[in-house]
């Protein structure tokens, strides 16, 4: 992309509120430079950083990355090991950082599977940082999608069985409400690395009215260039919610 065009992006308010990102490529990236996979995991850690870094530069409100789906778990056990080492490590070395940087550090998932120390600090990752407020990061670790719906059905159970909730309808509403990301607003921008064209169980509730962009760049190589090519696909897409071209153009709804 030219500079001026660079620039005019980089200047524009109207960025995505929320971006979603499955980093997908990182074993592929190492397997074509003959290194073991676990290289390519650490090299997609920095990617990690140049991401957030730019979204908290450009005022996006929420940025959401796959970090361990509740799938990974039927990987080798090798690497969900040296995976559990490497997330252990990377919040050691970065949750300072985040916080100097006024980043707010959020997990979603079921975090049980976890060792004791790793739930342990990132319950201290989320307490430093809770009144940050130059980005949210939400990092999405033993997560699933079919979990979310399914925590939120059962809290909402829950709720009726004890009295606390009395004769409500079950509605998006309070679905939503009970969602591990209730307190966030939906992605607007969804972004998967690594060639693959599917979600893979990643918030399917609120992917509902995403923009869905796919690149065939393997997340090491994913730079901040990258990011600002989707975000110039996602500007140039007309957003309608189920109202008409004509509607939209007009202003008279409000998305």
């Amino acid at each position: 992309m030219p500079t001026d065009d660079r620039n005019k992006l980089e200047s524009d308010s109207n960025n995505p509120r929320h971006i979603a990102i499955i980093m997908d490529g990182n074993g592929r990236w190492a397997q074509k430079r003959f290194m073991p996979r676990a290289v390519g995991h650490q090299a997609g850690v920095k990617t990690v950083r140049k991401i957030v870094e730019y979204c908290a530069k450009h005022k996006v409100e929420v940025l959401t990355l796959f970090a361990f789906s509740s799938e990974n778990w039927r990987r080798p056990e090798a690497e969900v090991s040296l995976l559990m080492a490497l997330f252990m490590a990377t919040l050691q070395r970065e949750i300072n950082k985040l916080d100097r940087n006024n980043i707010r550090l959020r997990f979603i998932g079921d975090r049980t599977a976890f060792s004791d120390k790793l739930q342990q600090k990132m319950a201290e990752g989320e307490a430093q940082t809770q009144n940050n407020t130059a980005l949210t990061l939400v990092v999405a670790a033993n997560y699933g999608g079919h979990w979310d719906i399914c925590q939120a059905f059962q809290k909402v159970a829950e709720k009726m069985a004890t009295g606390e909730l009395k004769n409500q309808a079950i509605s998006e509403q309070l679905i939503n409400q009970h969602l591990s990301t209730a307190d966030l607003p939906d992605p607007d921008l969804f972004i998967r690395t690594g060639g693959e064209q599917r979600v893979s169980n990643f918030m399917l509730w609120q992917l509902a009215y995403t923009e869905l962009y796919f690149t065939a760049t393997l997340w090491p190589d994913f730079d901040q260039n990258s990011l600002e090519d989707a975000i110039k696909s996602f500007k140039s897409r007309q957003r309608r919610f189920g109202h008409t071209s004509e509607q939209v153009l007009n202003k008279s709804v409000t998305l």
